[in-house]
């Protein structure tokens, strides 16, 4: 191997070129300039200046994590939610639902669900705020006592408002409220501090109602789709068509070119379930 051959290194496989080896006499010079690094000298004794800076080290590169996109459901878990399927058609709804999210690709958004229900005498966290992919199970609702639906407000403006489970680079949050009937406690006063809310007020609220005893103007002006501020539900299936419909909406974000622009329910094209065909 002939001694100007021996001066060369190999293709450089960062720089996508052939870079000198520096005389070790000239790494030390005194009148060496800051940019020292950039520079090399060739076999003739030239000086060339480096084309590109020295790589970064491989550590200086992180994957960009993908951003929260929080789903979050206030059912209504009173009484009456027993009556003909209801409940349970709700349950597999939410089930199906979560599993459909959790299959979804992370790679922009990472879609997480949170569960509060009302029923009995207070609304509770049925189901943390977490990530789809790592919900295994929920506990299937239970139907029983009244509707304090005020209570489940104030859970919902709480959990939006704390920036340790939403931080501030989450997308916009998608809020679904499901009721079959009139709230039984002061739902007034927790439900406009809700809207009050800044960060409520960013979310894509949907609502539906259940059944002919449901609070439908209410639940309207819970609701800020354009073309459907409720959603009435006069059998099971309808239950199921309208968190097809929600699930759609969210998924469709997830691999929009802007995740934080709201998607309205398209229900048109969503089948019901004909084996849950039951009148309210």
């Amino acid at each position: 191997m002939g001694f100007a051959k021996y001066m060369e290194d190999d293709l450089s496989r960062y720089h996508g070129r052939t870079v000198v080896r520096e005389r070790e006499h000239e790494r030390f010079r005194p009148n060496a300039g800051p940019e020292q690094g950039n520079e090399h000298i060739n076999r003739h004794g030239k000086m060339i200046m480096s084309e590109h800076k020295p790589s970064r080290r491989m550590k200086d590169f992180t994957l960009a994590q993908p951003k929260p996109l929080p789903v979050i459901v206030l059912a209504d878990a009173s009484g009456s939610m027993s009556e003909n399927g209801k409940i349970e058609a709700l349950n597999q709804a939410l089930k199906d639902m979560i599993h459909t999210f959790a299959t979804e690709s992370r790679v922009k958004a990472e879609i997480q669900v949170g569960l509060i229900i009302f029923g009995g005498t207070d609304a509770r966290i049925h189901l943390p705020l977490a990530p789809a992919h790592q919900i295994v199970n929920v506990t299937p609702i239970r139907a029983e006592g009244a509707t304090p639906m005020g209570q489940a407000f104030d859970l919902a403006r709480d959990l939006l408002e704390n920036r340790d489970l939403i931080p501030a680079r989450a997308y916009r949050p998608a809020l679904i409220l499901v009721s079959d009937g009139l709230p039984t406690d002061d739902w007034e006063r927790p439900f406009k501090a809700l809207q009050a809310s800044e960060r409520a007020q960013k979310t894509s609220r949907f609502a539906m109602s259940i059944g002919d005893d449901a609070d439908d103007e209410m639940l309207a002006q819970f609701g800020n789709d354009r073309e459907a501020h409720v959603f009435k539900a006069h059998e099971a299936r309808d239950i199921h068509r309208f968190f097809r419909a929600v699930t759609m909406s969210v998924t469709s974000r997830t691999v929009s070119a802007n995740p934080d622009q709201p998607e309205g329910l398209d229900l048109a094209e969503i089948p019901g379930d004909e084996g849950l065909d039951l009148d309210f």
